[in-house]
């Protein structure tokens, strides 16, 4: 049994992209694990992923294009206020303006840099860069 899917499918990614290989599966499936790639996708971290129905979870299979330097999930995930992105940035990414930190909101999972531009706040879910 998986305490956190998320972070598992964020590992598979991970350990995969360090290998050097093109291709990973990781079961299961959700719709925050969906969004999360699809704002990967979107920023060009991953190549395109596929949700595989097997009626026990579902599988992902995702594409690799060799653009991530590493990515996790964020534990505990921490509560930030919408002044007080540059304390987790400084935290969870290597460089100013270099990385991602995925969040959910109260208008959806995004980005840090989406959320500062609306100027609300939320709980951060995941990093990658």
């Amino acid at each position: 049994m998986l305490n956190d899917p998320l972070a598992n499918v964020l590992s598979v990614i991970n350990n995969s992209e360090q290998r050097g290989m093109k291709l990973c599966m990781s079961k299961p499936s959700s719709k925050l694990i969906t969004r999360v790639l699809e704002i990967m996708n979107s920023r060009l971290y991953i190549g395109s992923f596929r949700v595989i129905e097997d009626g026990k979870g579902n599988v992902v299979e995702i594409s690799l294009i060799g653009a991530i330097n590493k990515c996790g999930a964020i534990k505990p995930r921490f509560s930030v206020k919408e002044g007080s992105y540059e304390r987790f940035e400084r935290r969870f990414l290597p460089a100013k303006d270099f990385g991602i930190l995925i969040m959910s909101t109260s208008n959806g999972i995004m980005t840090h840099t989406d959320a500062k531009a609306r100027g609300i706040g939320g709980k951060l879910l995941a990093y990658c860069y």
